[in-house]
């Protein structure tokens, strides 16, 4: 695991130019540990205060998941300078907590209620079908013998509804069909800035990741792509990242790290 020392010369430019930087990071995983229940998934004890000392410094501070833009408001919300983006960059939650959902996705509810009502039907004991509204999650991690019938489930699904099947960390997620993910978010809040990072910790992570690239061949931004590792995480996340730090207690001492004052 890389440790301060490469974060002082990675950061260096973040450092020296906070105004000119933007912060962005994943939520589960990432600021909180995976847990059986999504639900039950709340912020690691100092984020909230970590963030917030992170918008007072650098020019574009925000959180990119995939869970529902109202559920990152009732747990970050209230902190000023934190933009919070929610089902994959689908919704956009204001200052004000006023969620704004991208009208493509939004066409998609009614397919998403009735994919989720079919699968819940039939899902085996212990496979929890996460209805997002505007997606589906199935996780099967307090059911590790159904993991086949998960993933043959979605398969089956996506061709009935048309939902795009992302695979996750024990779980499998259904989509809409839109170019909508973490890589366009990362995209449009960090254009135009001369540095830009993303942490996160599994392989929906990687389109924001490679955003990061893209913007640091187009636009010669400074990028770091860190990755949030622990014994679950792909390989492919680890061998897309500069930095690794050890799952959400390495990912928060990195943003308070950050966030200590010049």
């Amino acid at each position: 695991m890389t440790g301060p020392p490469e974060w002082a010369a990675r950061f260096a430019p973040f450092l020296a130019d906070r105004a000119g930087s933007a912060v962005l990071t994943d939520f589960d995983g990432t600021l909180a540990a995976i847990v059986e229940d999504p639900a039950t998934a709340r912020p690691l004890p100092g984020a909230r205060e970590t963030l917030a000392d992170l918008g007072r410094q650098f020019a574009t501070v925000a959180v990119i998941s995939g869970r529902p833009a109202s559920f990152l408001v009732d747990q970050l919300g209230g902190l000023a300078g934190i933009r919070l983006v929610g089902s994959y960059g689908a919704e956009w939650a204001g200052a004000d907590g006023i969620i704004t959902t991208d009208p493509t996705v939004d066409q998609w509810r009614s397919a998403v209620a009735e994919a989720g009502a079919r699968l819940a039907a039939d899902a085996p004991a212990g496979v929890l079908v996460e209805n997002k509204a505007l997606s589906l999650t199935l996780h099967w991690r307090r059911a590790p013998a159904s993991e086949s019938w998960v993933v043959d489930a979605a398969a089956a699904e996506s061709e009935r509804s048309g939902l795009v099947v992302h695979h996750g960390r024990q779980t499998v997620e259904l989509r809409p069909p839109v170019p909508i993910d973490k890589g366009s978010v990362v995209e449009q809040l960090a254009r135009g800035s001369r540095c830009a990072c993303f942490l996160g910790d599994d392989v929906g992570d990687l389109p924001a990741f490679a955003a990061l690239d893209r913007l640091a061949a187009r636009a010669g931004t400074t990028v770091v792509k860190v990755a949030a590792a622990d014994q679950e995480c792909s390989p492919e996340v680890e061998a897309s990242a500069d930095v690794i730090v050890e799952g959400p207690p390495g990912a928060l001492r990195l943003l308070q790290w950050l966030a200590q004052p010049v």
